[in-house]
């Protein structure tokens, strides 16, 4: 017996300029998914990975939005059901940092990180989630952070938002799996991205030596176990750790 041949989906990949982003849009280009890559400001980056995808035979487009914009949010989406009538799956991997002592933070910077990493996705999650709930299937997937369950010096801001995520994460599992839709979130451990490349020398190693393999994640593995995710049916509302380091129990 022959089997089915897996059907094209539509696929939103937030922060489809940084590390994770462009390795998930590739992996899901070549499975054949249809790939719509989010950007805010670095378009050229983000254009970079399309052309790639496009030359490789892929179907993909270009999608700008400010996540902190509710509005730029709803239109992204309205152009995507235009043109595909569906969403199929949302990852929402763009985030920022805002690394600043707590008491020298000011209200702004933590409005922006907050404003990007949670409401950001907040917004994204309930554009894609409303489409997915008439449809009666979808599959929302998060990448949070390690940092949500420890807590990091001058990333009161991040930590917030990446622990708010898994919050946001298993609430909406809860709420929209009587409709067939699926909400998982993803903790991919260090990775050599645009985003951790400022850290000091001295954070990265202790982040690697933190791992009990003593070694960090990489951008192959972090977004095939993300793609195998995607096509599981009956797993929602879970927190998935991608490195070493153990998680605190609590």
């Amino acid at each position: 017996m022959k089997s089915a041949i897996p059907r094209k989906r539509v696929v939103l990949i937030t922060g489809g300029s940084g590390g994770l982003g462009r390795a998930l849009c590739q992996i899901f280009s070549t499975a054949g998914d249809t790939v719509c890559a989010h950007f805010h400001r670095n378009k050229n980056a983000c254009e970079k990975t399309i052309r790639a995808l496009k030359k490789a035979g892929g179907e993909s487009a270009l999608f700008s939005a400010d996540l902190q914009d509710s509005k730029s949010v709803q239109r992204m989406m309205e152009k995507i059901l235009k043109r595909w009538e569906k969403v199929d799956l949302l990852i929402n991997s763009a985030a920022i940092t805002g690394d600043i002592l707590f008491s020298r933070m000011e209200e702004g910077e933590w409005d922006q990180v907050i404003g990007v990493n949670l409401s950001g996705v907040f917004f994204c999650m309930r554009e894609a989630g409303r489409a997915m709930v008439e449809k009666g299937e979808g599959h929302i997937i998060n990448i949070s952070s390690y940092a949500a369950y420890t807590g990091r010096v001058g990333q009161a801001s991040y930590t917030a938002s990446k622990r708010g995520l898994i919050a946001l994460t298993q609430s909406a599992a809860k709420e929209w799996g009587r409709s067939g839709v699926q909400v998982n979130a993803v903790l991919p451990g260090y990775l050599p991205t645009p985003m951790t490349a400022s850290l000091p020398p001295v954070e990265k190693k202790r982040m690697i030596q933190e791992n009990t393999l003593d070694r960090p994640s990489t951008l192959e593995e972090v977004s095939r176990f993300i793609f195998d995710l995607s096509r599981m049916k009956h797993v929602s509302g879970q927190v998935f750790n991608l490195d070493s380091r153990i998680l605190p129990f609590f």
